[in-house]
């Protein structure tokens, strides 16, 4: 099974809030619902055929509380392959705090992670997808456990909140596999990850 990572960013990286005012207020971030001035039919479309060939879910605790809050509250639009994917489709939520998750077809990881995830990707196919979840995208990277990576980078500078990519942290290069662009200026890379990057040698001055 892949494991896929599909974030929305600023151009500055900040993954925070997006989604409305009160979405996330850590830290005092007040400019939330970064998102909505530039999502188009374009877009929406892609993350529609995105969750519609997701076999299962991966979520950090936050996220899953949102989501479940809303998705998993909402009745069934008829119209929506985000709503059908994220009810119908197994969850995971990487937790040592939640006990009793409260959206069916909800599987907390709680002990080894690593080793859980390791079993979900041993399936002999699928696609496991991590939407939203910073702080799980940033271990899963750190532990070498991404096979896939989407970034919708959005046209706009927040100046504030918590970004997908930490000032420091391992390194990592990547093949740019998909690349396009929305008529509202979304920008959409799929990358996946090849390793470390190659850096140039510094050449010794030769004396005189």
């Amino acid at each position: 099974m892949k494991l896929t990572t599909i974030t929305m960013v600023t151009v500055d990286g900040v993954m925070q809030g997006l989604g409305g005012a009160d979405e996330d207020r850590r830290g005092g971030f007040d400019r939330g619902g970064w998102v909505t001035p530039y999502a188009d039919n374009e877009s929406m479309g892609f993350l529609n055929e995105v969750y519609g060939r997701a076999d299962a879910f991966l979520f950090g605790r936050r996220t899953y509380e949102i989501f479940a809050g809303s998705w998993g509250t909402w009745d069934d639009p008829g119209d929506s392959p985000i709503w059908t994917a994220l009810n119908t489709q197994p969850k995971y939520v990487a937790s040592t705090t939640l006990t009793e998750p409260r959206w069916a077809n909800t599987t907390v990881l709680s002990g080894d992670v690593a080793a859980a995830i390791g079993e979900l990707k041993a399936e002999p196919a699928g696609e496991l997808q991590v939407h939203g979840s910073g702080g799980l995208i940033r271990w899963l990277l750190d532990n070498q456990l991404v096979d896939e990576i989407t970034l919708l980078t959005v046209p706009v500078v927040v100046g504030q909140g918590t970004r997908l990519f930490p000032d420091t942290g391992p390194d990592a290069a990547l093949d740019l596999v998909d690349s396009r662009s929305t008529p509202r200026g979304v920008t959409i890379q799929v990358y996946q990850p090849t390793g470390r990057p190659r850096y140039e040698t510094a050449t010794p001055t030769p004396s005189t």
